[in-house]
C-alpha cells in the first residue's frame, strides 16, 4: 500500500466514452467508391468492425450501398433485421451445417468455399442464389485450383477471391494472386471480385466488378486518406503522488525514479485496451502525451501525468493526436485488433 498523498478525484462517469463518426465512415465509403472502377460494397463483419453494424449499415445504406458482406450466416440475420430486404448479404463463411433454413428465410447468399459446400447448398437449397470464393494463394478459404471447374460457376450471383498482402503494394504476392484468379475465372460472364480494401488501392487491374472495403471504411491502414472515426475518452477515476522507488501496479512493472503523479483510468483489457499496451501506449491530456505506466490490466490503467500543470477529467486514447494504427503500432498489433475489441462497456454516442 502505497504512502502517496492523494490529489483531488472529479466526479464523471465510470466507463470511457467511445464517440464513432458514421459521417467519416460515409466519406471513406464514398472515396473508395471514386476510386473502384465497378461498384462498391461494404464489409461491415464484427459488428461493424467494433463500431456497431446496426448503425453503421443504416448510413451506408443511405448513403447508396446495396451489398454488404459479414462473416457469418448469424451476422447476416441481424444485418437482415437493421435494414430489411431491398439489399444484398452476402456471408464469407458460405453454407454451414446448420445455416439452411437461416439463408433460405432471409435472403442471405451464401459465398460458397468447398466442394463439401456446394454440395450441401445444391441439396439443401437448390434454387438459392449462391456466390464462389476461390482460393488463389492465401490458402484460407477457397475453392483451391484442383477442386475447381468453370462449370462450377452456372448460377453463381458472384466469384471472388482474397489478397493476402493487399496491404504491402510491392509484393509479389499480389500480381501472383491477380494472375491467378484471371487464369481460374477466364472466360466466366458472372460478376467478379478481388479487392478489398488494400486491394482497391493497388489500381484498377484489380477491381473487376465488385469492391468490398472493409477496415479502410473505420479510418484504418493502408487506407492513408481515411477520414478518423473513432474517439475513446477514458475517465479518470484517481490520481495519486508516488515518491521515488514506488511502483505501480501488478508485478511492480513500473518504478518511479522521481517524485510522479499517477492518473488511474478507467479500461482495460475488458475493453479490448489490450495488455500489449502495457508501457508501451500513450494516452493523451489535450496536445500532452501520457505514458502507460506499468501493466494494463482488466478494467484499469495507469498513466503518467507528471507533466500535466493540471488533471483533467478524462483522458483520451484514440483521438486527433492518435489514430487505431498508430495506438497499434506503438503495441505491436495491427488496427483491426483495436477496432474490433473495442467492448460493450464504452458510453457511445454517434455523429
Amino acid at each position: 500500500m502505497t504512502l502517496a498523498a492523494r490529489l483531488p478525484t472529479s466526479e464523471r462517469m465510470g466507463t470511457g466514452h467511445l464517440h464513432i463518426n458514421l459521417g467519416a465512415i460515409v466519406e471513406n465509403w464514398r472515396a473508395l467508391d471514386r476510386l473502384s472502377a465497378g461498384e462498391t460494397a461494404a464489409v461491415v463483419k464484427a459488428d461493424g468492425y467494433g463500431m456497431g453494424s446496426a448503425r453503421v449499415a443504416r448510413a451506408l445504406a443511405a448513403a447508396g450501398v446495396r451489398r454488404f458482406f459479414v462473416a457469418v450466416a448469424e451476422e447476416g440475420a441481424s444485418l437482415r433485421a437493421t435494414l430489411g430486404p431491398d439489399v444484398e448479404i452476402n456471408v464469407f463463411s458460405g453454407h454451414m451445417a446448420g445455416d439452411t433454413r437461416r439463408l433460405s428465410d432471409l435472403g442471405l447468399i451464401p459465398m460458397l468455399n468447398s466442394p463439401e459446400q456446394i454440395a450441401r447448398h445444391t441439396a439443401e437449397l437448390p434454387d438459392h442464389p449462391f456466390g464462389l470464393q476461390l482460393d488463389t494463394g492465401m490458402n484460407r478459404l477457397g475453392l483451391e485450383t484442383y477442386d475447381w471447374s468453370t462449370d462450377l460457376a452456372a448460377g453463381a450471383t458472384l466469384i471472388l477471391s482474397h489478397l493476402a498482402c493487399a496491404d504491402d503494394p510491392d509484393h509479389p504476392a499480389n500480381a501472383a494472386q491477380l494472375a491467378a484468379f484471371l487464369d481460374m475465372t477466364a472466360g466466366i460472364p458472372i460478376p467478379r471480385s478481388l479487392a478489398a480494401t488494400g486491394g482497391t488501392l493497388l489500381g484498377p487491374d484489380y477491381h473487376f466488378d465488385l469492391t468490398r472495403p472493409g477496415v479502410g471504411l473505420y479510418g484504418g491502414a493502408p487506407f492513408a486518406d481515411a477520414q478518423p472515426v473513432a474517439t475513446l475518452d477514458l475517465p479518470i477515476i484517481q490520481t495519486r503522488r508516488l515518491r521515488a522507488g514506488e511502483s505501480v501496479g501488478y508485478g511492480c512493472t513500473f518504478t518511479a525514479e522521481k517524485d510522479t503523479v499517477i492518473a488511474t483510468v478507467s479500461g482495460g483489457y475488458a475493453d479490448g485496451l489490450i495488455r500489449a499496451m502495457s508501457g508501451r501506449g500513450t494516452l493523451y491530456a489535450g496536445d500532452t502525451p501520457c505514458p502507460i505506466a506499468g501493466r494494463v490490466s482488466m478494467d484499469l490503467i495507469s498513466v503518467d501525468v507528471t507533466d500535466l500543470d493540471a488533471i483533467p477529467d478524462h483522458l483520451t486514447i484514440l483521438g486527433p493526436h492518435q489514430t487505431v494504427d498508430q495506438l497499434a503500432d506503438a503495441c505491436g498489433t495491427i488496427g483491426y485488433e483495436i477496432l474490433t475489441g473495442l467492448g460493450a462497456r464504452y458510453a457511445r454516442t454517434y455523429s
